[in-house]
């Protein structure tokens, strides 16, 4: 059986729907309010754990949660979604990270978050729980805790030839020494232009951000473009892949949906070109449903 290994955030989402996005000093009247669970790394590694085939993907998920009810739960939760919980840290005098949410009528999102927990997840923690990055087959890993304890992360599975993924969202500089030990990078268009300087407006403009992070060292470059799909390139060579056309609800954990539904696929054997195909599949349903962890599919959707 392959292992997944994600490393990431856990967030308790406050949702509220609203016409359109305020400006500053503006008051809107909002719509439907709910708490969902959320987090880009529960995010990523409940879609794994949902999309995948159990006789041949298992997954972890190291995280840090609060002392608090909700942190509880959402630990609950991953554990029904067949999640391995062992690696997930109770920090104590500390509450579970939470988003705030704003969801327009157009299907966009806007979000704030604030770490909680999540800024516990340090380098003590990756070091009490290398084993399991040293003996999975994936790494999978996003920008949602702190940055030097994904770097050392990404150095220990390198070092074990473990295969990383970094999704770099929420968008933020990065170093070229880590970047150096990135397998397959999956920005979408604002975290590409923010790390290579190049704005992707077609698919000329994608090849040239691509090559940025090729000669960065990154083999897989996986430039995600909403509706429009997604721009592959491996080597020097890319391709559009085309998404599926759906009426969108809520984008909220589409993009978590696209990795933690890639990494599946990539472990399960499937093409890069395949792969991608099977994450639109499941990142596409995920957008015609509320809220975040709500929305991902399960594997008999995709199928």
């Amino acid at each position: 059986m392959k292992k997944l290994c994600v490393l990431g955030s856990v967030n308790a989402d406050h949702v509220v729907r609203v016409p359109y996005f305020p400006q500053a000093g503006e008051t809107l009247k909002g719509g439907a309010y709910h708490i969902a669970y959320g987090g880009k790394g529960a995010n990523q590694a409940v879609a794994a754990a949902r999309v995948r085939d159990r006789s041949l993907v298992s997954v972890d998920f190291i995280a840090c949660i609060g002392s608090d009810e909700i942190g509880i739960a959402m630990k609950q939760a991953f554990e029904r979604d067949g999640i391995y919980t062992d690696h997930i840290v109770e920090i104590a005098d500390q509450m579970t990270g939470i988003a705030m949410i704003q969801v327009a009528d157009s299907g966009e999102n806007s979000i704030v978050i604030s770490a909680g927990a999540n800024a516990k997840l340090d380098e003590k923690v990756v070091e009490a729980h290398q084993t399991i990055i040293e003996t999975a087959d994936c790494l999978l890993v996003q920008l949602e805790t702190p940055l030097q304890a994904i770097e050392k992360a990404v150095k220990i599975a390198k070092a074990h030839h473990t295969q990383v993924i970094l999704n770099p969202a929420p968008a933020q500089p990065l170093s070229d020494e880590l970047l150096a030990h990135i397998d397959i990078i999956t920005p979408n268009e604002t975290e590409t232009a923010l790390l290579t300087g190049v704005h992707v407006t077609d698919e000329q403009t994608a090849q040239q951000a691509a090559n940025v992070f090729h000669q960065k060292g990154i083999q897989t470059v996986l430039i995600t473009l909403g509706a429009k799909g997604a721009f592959l390139s491996e080597n020097g060579k890319g391709e559009i892949i085309e998404g599926f056309k759906v009426k969108a609800l809520d984008t909220t954990a589409a993009g978590d949906t696209f990795n933690g539904a890639l990494a599946v696929a990539l472990l399960e054997g499937k093409t890069l070109q395949q792969a991608v195909v099977f994450a639109h599949k499941a990142s596409s349903i995920s957008v015609t449903r509320l809220g975040a962890q709500n929305s991902i599919p399960q594997r008999a959707e995709l199928n």
